[in-house]
């Protein structure tokens, strides 16, 4: 079958009630109680993937870039007014701005001069969106966030410093490695700072990441079909 194909055979929609019903049963299987949330991602995607599941109930999605997510649903905004945005991409201090107007939640902070674009935006008058901190897990050098041993103190200077509330964590662990140590570092490292709230897990892994602690999983590729 061609990709093309196989593009329109697949159906968003029931892709999505499937998803749920996995996160449901890990949280069962894990003794919870509450359901993960489901972060639709839907960076680079055309329209027509993201409406049928809009029109299916999901309100949750998450961008990588803010130009593209500016362009994809400040439109929408009116018409979907519980629709939710969290920002998962690397967040440039020159589009801090942009950022805090389009997006409910920015899930990667992760450096002093980010932290002090947000704290001098805020203390201008900006309504913050709710912030993760993004820690670096595996320590890749061409990925962004905060290697492990930093973290306690850059969520210390978060808090403190800049006057940030930080909501919870995030990661994106190494392809090549098992998840489920990186997901049990994060969830750790949050305890120990008192934070409840973990974005963790994608496509290939949200079940152990519900196993692990995650209050959101961030779904791409099993939601929407490959590119």
């Amino acid at each position: 079958m061609s990709d093309t194909s196989s593009a329109i055979d697949f159906n968003p929609a029931a892709a999505r009630t499937a998803i749920l019903d996995r996160i449901d049963a890990a949280a069962k299987a894990a003794g919870r109680t509450d359901r993960p949330v489901l972060v639709a991602v839907s960076k680079t995607q055309p329209w027509e993937r993201i409406e049928p599941v809009l029109a299916a109930g999901q309100r949750v999605f998450g961008e990588n870039r803010v130009q593209e997510a500016e362009g994809r649903w400040l439109a929408q905004r009116p018409v979907y007014p519980d629709l939710e945005l969290r920002l998962i991409g690397p967040l440039q201090t020159n589009k801090v701005k942009q950022a805090i107007a389009l997006f409910d939640v920015i899930e990667t902070v992760d450096r002093d001069s980010l932290a002090k674009a947000l704290a001098d935006a805020a203390a201008k008058g900006a309504a913050m969106p709710r912030l993760y901190i993004q820690i670096n897990t595996g320590e890749e050098p061409q990925k962004a966030g905060v290697v492990p041993t930093e973290a306690d103190a850059f969520i210390e200077a978060a808090r403190t410093t800049y006057g940030l509330t930080i909501e919870g964590l995030m990661c994106i662990p190494p392809v090549d490695e098992p998840p489920g140590p990186h997901f049990a570092l994060l969830a750790a490292i949050a305890r120990r700072n008192g934070l409840d709230k973990l974005s963790m897990g994608m496509s290939a892994d949200f079940e152990m990441a519900v196993r692990f602690g995650a209050t959101s999983v961030r779904v791409g590729s099993a939601l929407f079909g490959s590119r």
